[in-house]
């Protein structure tokens, strides 16, 4: 789709691509489960929803008020995630931040809030599992994605 497109040098293609085209983005019906990542910082906030067979997620999307960043990051991870096992979701966070190459820490925040949506929804699925009432988990970061620019890690 980006044929015609001159990237940056120094920009990774697939993330063009995927700032471009996000995929899997939106409400997922049905679903196993679901989780929230909230920044209550910002407010902003990554919801999952997750459809699981056995281990296997058989579908998987994501809705965000987040940055550019957010979506970036879950559109990449439901991706590379969909079809794959719980255990290869809960380890791929890794494998996206080599793909994104250097990231600020605002970004990584966002990589987190990301995988922080996608653990919540893995603990709701164990939640209902054990019988409990839950419509869907909610995780608080820890972190901020309002950093400031010189502030470390």
């Amino acid at each position: 789709m980006l044929e015609n497109v001159e990237i940056p040098e120094g920009m990774n293609p697939e993330v063009i691509e995927h700032l471009m085209y996000p995929k899997n983005y939106g409400k997922l019906e049905n679903p196993s489960c679901v989780g929230v990542a909230v920044d209550e910082k910002t407010s902003e906030y990554v919801i999952f929803y997750t459809l699981l067979e056995d281990n296997i997620i058989k579908d998987v999307k994501f809705a965000t008020n987040g940055c550019q960043d957010t979506v970036v990051v879950g559109s990449m991870y439901t991706e590379m995630i969909k079809g794959q096992t719980t255990e290869f979701a809960q380890s791929a966070l890794g494998k996206i931040a080599t793909k994104l190459g250097d990231m600020t820490p605002q970004q990584k925040v966002c990589a987190e809030l990301v995988l922080n949506g996608f653990v919540a929804s893995m603990i709701n699925a164990q939640n209902l599992a054990e019988g409990k009432e839950e419509e869907a988990h909610i995780m608080k970061m820890d972190k901020s994605c309002e950093i400031k620019e010189n502030e470390n890690e």
